[in-house]
């Protein structure tokens, strides 16, 4: 049993447990965010929606014992999620390939719309056993719900965002998490590039990048490394309009973004240890 060709679900920002900063520092960088999610598990969050994939903010109350995944690890860029529509097909095929994986995890959220209907978001997951991309977790996503998820009046946002366009792996080694990926979805899914390799993840990619390449491409927006030999670094977003995205960052007052031809970058002392890559449609 193979997997299929990759898909992009969602990406996941550990504000670890102060949901309230982080929702108002990504506000403050143009994004409509979701209401406040209450998830069976523990934790808590909120999503900016895009066109078929999104942003997760996720944060856990202080004491909170079941989410040691979520109040131990640092903050910023901790969670790059696949999309499936078979979790057990999913956890059948990675024990197949011999990529260590908990079993599939069901879990929901209760949703209020803005019509004053409402209904519980769920979703089963199947996660890759810690460590086995030490950035941080790796796991697939199978929605049950997503007519509660993706609606129209949350996927618009002040600096015109409609997709994750890269996430990016800062790693001493990129051959090691390389080595897994293409376990996952074969040889011939993992390319090298300049600097490290990449994984084609639907119209999204996940490049896994040595410290000097990241250094290259983000300067000091890149977070510090602080002796973690690999970690998830930053994401590059599509925006309809560059000008849009520098207007939404001029009225949020963020401090330290910087605009090229091509891309405006916001340092990750602003998007909560993330570096974020604004590039144009």
């Amino acid at each position: 049993m193979t997997l299929p060709i990759p898909t992009l679900d969602h990406v996941v920002i550990n504000v670890r447990d102060q949901i309230d900063a982080g929702a108002e520092a990504f506000r403050r960088l143009g994004f409509t965010l979701t209401p406040r999610g209450y998830h069976t598990l523990g934790s808590v969050n909120h999503l900016a929606m895009f066109g078929t994939d999104y942003l997760e903010l996720i944060a856990a109350p202080i004491g909170n014992k079941s989410r040691p995944d979520i109040l131990g690890a640092p903050l910023g860029l901790n969670g790059l999620v696949f999309g499936t529509e078979d979790s057990a097909a999913v956890h059948a095929a990675l024990t197949d390939a011999g990529v260590p994986c908990g079993a599939p995890l069901s879990f929901s959220r209760p949703v209020t719309l803005d019509d004053g209907s409402s209904g519980d978001a769920a979703f089963r997951t199947v996660t890759l056993t810690a460590g086995t991309v030490p950035a941080g977790r790796i796991y697939f996503c199978h929605h049950f719900t997503r007519h509660l998820v993706w609606r129209d009046e949350w996927r618009h946002h002040a600096n015109g965002t409609i997709a994750v366009a890269r996430a990016v792996i800062a790693a001493r080694d990129p051959s090691q998490s390389a080595g897994v990926f293409a376990r996952m979805f074969g040889p011939d899914s993992v390319r090298e590039i300049q600097g490290g390799f990449s994984l084609a993840v639907g119209l999204s990619r996940f490049d896994l990048l040595r410290p000097e390449a990241l250094r290259n491409q983000f300067g000091e927006a890149a977070p510090a490394a602080d002796g973690r030999a690999e970690f998830m670094a930053a994401l590059s977003l599509r925006t309809r309009s560059l000008d849009q995205a520098a207007a939404a960052l001029s009225a949020g007052q963020i401090e330290g973004a910087w605009r090229e031809d091509n891309r405006i970058v916001v340092p990750a002392s602003a998007a909560f240890g993330c570096a974020i890559e604004f590039v144009e449609v």
